[in-house]
């Protein structure tokens, strides 16, 4: 008699599901949200298609709290939205992120991102440490999120002719 392998409760029939999108969002430390927007924008070319915010704020708040935000950027779609209040910290030194853009210019993407108010971290690099042997640069924002930027990536394992 064969024995049926059990896994998470049981072998009971679940439902395919399909996704139609995956859209990281990036969690900022209240009220900063908006500046993260403007320096994704700036930095990056980043278009806002739309932001939803929480109009009841402390007295002593100016801006409202956005509860998201949605970038387009580079064809993907990102949310950027304030840490609430009274909200499990969700991010710690480090964020336990980073961010790759994909570009031919890489030197001129960090420069821009620089310009904008980002941290160049280290040199643009080429070679097997970088993105499947492509040019890569670091960029870490104002808001401690790291972009690689990166060129168009090879594909990984791909022999050289």
């Amino acid at each position: 008699m064969a024995q049926e392998e059990v896994q998470n409760g049981g072998p009971e029939k679940v439902a395919e599901v399909s996704f139609t999108a995956l859209k990281p969002q990036l969690m900022v430390e209240a009220p900063k949200a908006a500046d993260a927007v403007q320096f994704y924008k700036s930095a990056f070319g980043a278009v806002e298609a739309g932001r939803t915010v929480y109009p009841k704020r402390k007295a002593e708040q100016e801006q409202p709290h956005v509860l998201s935000s949605q970038l387009e950027l580079a064809g993907s779609t990102i949310l950027v939205s304030d840490i609430a209040d009274n909200s499990t910290p969700v991010k710690t030194d480090g964020t336990g992120c980073v961010l790759c853009l994909e570009t031919e210019d890489v030197e001129a993407a960090v420069a821009k991102a620089v310009s904008a108010g980002g941290v160049a971290e280290g040199e643009v690099t080429e070679g097997d440490g970088a993105c499947c042997g492509g040019r890569v640069g670091k960029v870490k924002d104002p808001y401690g999120y790291v972009w690689l930027i990166c060129s168009p990536a090879k594909k990984c394992g791909d022999a050289e002719a």
